[in-house]
């Protein structure tokens, strides 16, 4: 393999690189025309194959052009909460901002592949930003931003810096957490300048890594989000529950501890939306719910993520994960972490009376 010292963002770069089959490139090509591809060296170096779990989430497969009719090019519904361009207020306490249309490498099963990467505007243009702004300065209910894109972490750190710079105004903005892949793909880009940025605001700054396999958090990774925990940014893990990537219990159990060893709270664990081109991942929502169960038990409670659906529409995320409590006839029952049942009964204090 003759992995590049720059991300490639061609398949005759993937080609070159021992990445994919010449022969392949015809199709790919075609793939490629519709979603962007970025590898960088970093993820580059990861793949031992193009089917391996770090292959398949990041270099173009014929699969992405079978669209079904479910899948929607905005799956979480993010235009229907849009009150002005490049802002999402879907919840009452917190919004997005989508600080970047574009990524240091691009996933295969981004929810959002159909509105990022080349063509798009890159970054969000200071009329959009200074209306964003404007929006939270008359919100003050909005305890949380959320930097999100894109990878708003592929932004320069200046411009990064100027958006804390003007957060840092507004005091009912409390937390400022940004959503990225760089720590883990591109760990050089975290700076001193990169984390100064973030942490102009004055505000409590978390940053949600995301990952999928163990693998992906090399010694490199972790010494990139050491960098960030000692800055005093927390950390928090974001996953995609993937077909071929992740869907076993072993893999899932050896990312939420590697997660942990590295000071990243494991966090949400993403049933796969149902964006364009993406079925060949998604598992059926059962499987997944196998496989969280599995974790109980096997892993410590600090491993144990959040297994949440994203509502198609706009509605906002709900729990997946399995129920343990099931009612019986004369009270309740609840299951331990072998799926043994066990009674329970709901007894309350005087002061109240027992749930029935």
């Amino acid at each position: 393999m003759n992995v590049s010292q720059r991300t490639m963002t061609t398949v005759e770069e993937l080609v070159e690189a021992g990445l994919i089959d010449r022969a392949d490139a015809p199709a790919l090509a075609e793939v490629a025309a519709r979603y962007s591809v970025a590898v960088p060296p970093a993820a580059a170096r990861l793949i031992g194959r193009p089917d391996d779990p770090i292959g398949r989430q990041f270099l173009p497969r014929p699969e992405e052009l079978r669209d079904l009719p479910e899948e929607n090019a905005d799956p979480i519904g993010d235009h229907s909460h849009e009150p002005v361009r490049g802002l999402i207020h879907r919840y009452p306490d917190r919004v997005l901002i989508k600080l970047a249309s574009v990524c240091p490498v691009y996933c295969r099963f981004c929810f959002r592949r159909a509105s990022v990467g080349a063509g798009t505007e890159g970054v969000l243009d200071a009329a959009a930003l200074d209306a964003a702004l404007a929006y939270l300065a008359g919100h003050d209910e909005v305890w949380e931003v959320i930097l999100t894109g894109g990878d708003p972490l592929a932004v320069s750190p200046r411009r990064l810096a100027d958006v804390s710079r003007r957060l840092a105004a507004l005091p009912h903005v409390k937390i400022l957490r940004a959503h990225s892949r760089v720590p883990v793909l591109t760990p050089e880009r975290v700076t001193p300048e990169l984390i100064a940025a973030l942490t102009d605001s004055g505000k409590t700054v978390y940053v949600a890594i995301h990952a999928n396999h163990p693998r992906e958090l090399t010694p490199e990774a972790r010494a990139a989000c050491a960098r960030l925990s000692e800055a005093g940014v927390a950390l928090v893990s974001q996953s995609v529950l993937l077909r071929g990537v992740n869907d076993d219990v072993e893999t899932l159990a050896a990312l939420m501890r590697a997660f942990v060893e590295t000071r990243i709270k494991p966090y949400y664990l993403h049933h796969g939306d149902l964006a364009p081109g993406t079925s060949h991942f998604r598992l059926p929502l059962a499987e997944g719910q196998a496989l969280v169960r599995g974790l109980l038990g096997r892993v410590s409670g600090l491993c144990q993520p959040a297994y949440v659906v994203d509502i198609p529409g706009g509605h906002g995320k709900s729990p997946a994960g399995p129920a343990y409590f099931h009612r019986e006839a004369q009270g309740w029952s609840v299951e331990d972490w072998r799926g043994i049942r066990h009674d329970y009964v709901d007894s309350v204090g005087q002061s109240g009376s027992p749930q029935t």
